[in-house]
């Protein structure tokens, strides 16, 4: 690391400053809720769910051959034929993924404490949001938690040529900025785009934000620097630019 001050600090969106992964259970649990009461599933609904989850882990998108929401909405209707047996339903498909994707977007908040903390710190610093994902995906999040005005500059990969953790997406970062690599952070909680990426671009230091205390594989990137919650960055960024002091 550099012994320049932290002047930029980028951020990851999803699981790191708003809960997706909460958010996405209260949809599925919506959905639930719809398949047994109005069509009257019993164990299936919840099978229905699991198995669109897969799905949505294993996403590959290319938005040259499909849209987010044709893609999606096959999810649900692969899911439940796989489970129902009989012909393909997609006016049903389309129901449960219209109250999935709503019902998600209602939750994706940034809490009160994220807001203030953002506040202060750009007091100090300039702040990027830089967030993998669809176009169209991502910036109904950034309108859905209404997060871009506590920033100087959003980045969406999907709307980049290369996403996280590809360099040329940081230092697209840099210079909406105007900073360079070794004067910034990058904040998130996925060690193989946001930690790789950040590694990758030369960054001054990469923080991974690990909420359930994981013990990553040994092959994974290495962060510099490991925290809980996204609440104890400012006290960190105190440490750092502390330590560039006593070496100066």
């Amino acid at each position: 690391m550099g012994l320049s001050r932290v002047r930029a600090v980028f951020f990851d969106l999803d699981n790191t400053l708003i809960d997706t992964a909460g958010a996405s259970r209260k949809g599925m649990l919506e959905v639930i809720k719809l398949l047994q009461s109005k069509y009257h599933y019993k164990e299936e609904a919840e099978i229905i769910c699991d198995k669109v989850q897969v799905k949505l882990s294993k996403e590959c998108f290319h938005p040259s051959s499909t849209c987010i929401t044709d893609l999606r909405t096959s999810h649900w209707e692969e899911a439940i034929q796989e489970t129902k047996g009989g012909t393909a339903n997609r006016k049903l498909a389309e129901e449960c993924y219209f109250l999935w994707k709503s019902t998600r977007l209602q939750h994706m908040t940034l809490a009160e404490d994220v807001k203030t903390m953002l506040t202060e710190l750009r007091k100090e610093v300039r702040l990027l949001l830089l967030t993998n994902g669809d176009r169209q995906t991502q910036r109904e999040k950034i309108e859905a938690c209404a997060c871009q005005s506590y920033f100087d500059a959003v980045v969406v990969g999907g709307e980049q040529k290369e996403e996280k953790p590809a360099p040329s997406i940081f230092y697209y970062s840099c210079d909406l900025l105007g900073v360079q690599p070794g004067d910034c952070v990058m904040v998130g909680d996925t060690l193989e785009t946001d930690i790789q990426g950040g590694i990758n671009a030369g960054l001054k230091a990469t923080v991974w934000i690990n909420k359930n205390g994981i013990v990553p594989l040994k092959s994974y990137p290495v962060p510099h620097y490991i925290i809980s919650s996204v609440l104890e960055l400012p006290a960190l960024l105190q440490s750092i630019d502390c330590k560039v002091n006593m070496s100066a």
